[in-house]
């Protein structure tokens, strides 16, 4: 089976719309937004995240315990490939979520795509803000700023285009200082905390995003772990690791997951007069596992088609 390309639940008009090929079960019996794959010999997470598009510790997070380097030939791995929207399209066509470690884009045609993206380290983290492109460049010359030459003074003054240029084939320049949207030379970086604050995308993401983006184009940061809205009539709930979490993942360390405090006042204001049909079981199973992937928190109401329930 070949891995899918990540798809998002995209807000168009006044409706939320999904392509995926269909929903997945956990163990307990909570409704997933997500596709399986079953392991092939030979086959490794790292691959698998950059042929689904995919971010490592997305994958990681919707696996917990999985062998990223030796999984299970045969076994099934959750691809957390769908996503609930973040807030920011209203200012701005390009959103980048901290909280999932993703990149949105909403083309002029209204068509959404999203990539996964490498963000800040400790120390080196975004805030939420607009700004704005002000520079595009292919092939770009990397000059290193101060504060990484101070940790690594064996850089050279500039490193020309090329396989040991970090900013890969495409920089899109923030009005942020040196922050800027770019490919990179170390893909496996991707989806991970590791960066100097820019926002790293696999070569082959920024390669089909940086035609799209014209200068001056709106980019609004945000960091939302957590997720809701509404889709045919279901709601959805999506919860992503913490950045310690996030740590612990990279190392393979246990991730505890701490308790969202306004998790039920969020759930409950969206709900509205569904709140009846809210099942807070699974809530508190998406709150506790935070696989990072669009859980179904609405039971169906008698009579309504199950289209969206596995078989």
């Amino acid at each position: 089976m070949n891995a899918p390309k990540a798809s998002i639940i995209a807000a168009c008009a006044s409706s939320l719309l999904l392509a995926l090929a269909g929903p997945a079960r956990a163990e307990d019996g909570a409704v997933l937004m997500a596709e399986m794959h079953r392991v092939q010999a030979g086959e490794n997470l790292l691959d698998l995240a950059r042929s689904s598009d995919l971010g490592y510790v997305e994958l990681m997070a919707a696996n917990p315990g999985a062998d990223p380097w030796l999984p299970r030939a045969g076994g099934e791995i959750l691809l957390p490939t769908s996503h609930l929207p973040p807030s920011g399209f209203e200012r701005a066509p390009l959103v980048a979520n901290l909280g999932d470690m993703r990149l949105y884009w909403r083309g002029p045609d209204g068509t959404m795509d999203s990539f996964p993206m490498g963000i800040g380290q400790d120390g080196w983290g975004l805030q939420p803000t607009l700004t704005r492109v002000v520079g595009k460049r292919h092939n770009p010359v990397w000059v290193p700023p101060p504060s990484i030459r101070a940790e690594k003074p064996y850089l050279p003054e500039r490193i020309p285009p090329g396989p040991d240029n970090p900013l890969g084939e495409y920089s899109l320049d923030l009005a942020l200082g040196l922050v800027r949207i770019h490919g990179t030379n170390l893909p496996d970086g991707v989806g991970r905390r590791v960066s100097h604050g820019c926002l790293r995308l696999y070569p082959e993401d920024i390669a089909k995003l940086f035609p799209q983006v014209a200068m001056g184009t709106p980019v609004m940061i945000v960091d939302e772990p957590i997720k809701l809205a509404w889709l045919d009539g279901e709601l959805w709930l999506e919860i992503h690791p913490t950045p310690a979490m996030a740590d612990a993942i990279e190392s393979r360390r246990p991730a505890e997951a701490p308790p969202v405090p306004d998790l039920e006042a969020r759930v409950t204001a969206l709900a509205g007069e569904h709140g009846p049909r809210l099942d807070w079981k699974v809530v508190g199973w998406a709150e506790t596992h935070r696989l990072g992937v669009p859980v179904r928190i609405t039971r169906p109401t008698a009579g309504e088609p199950l289209a969206l329930r596995p078989q």
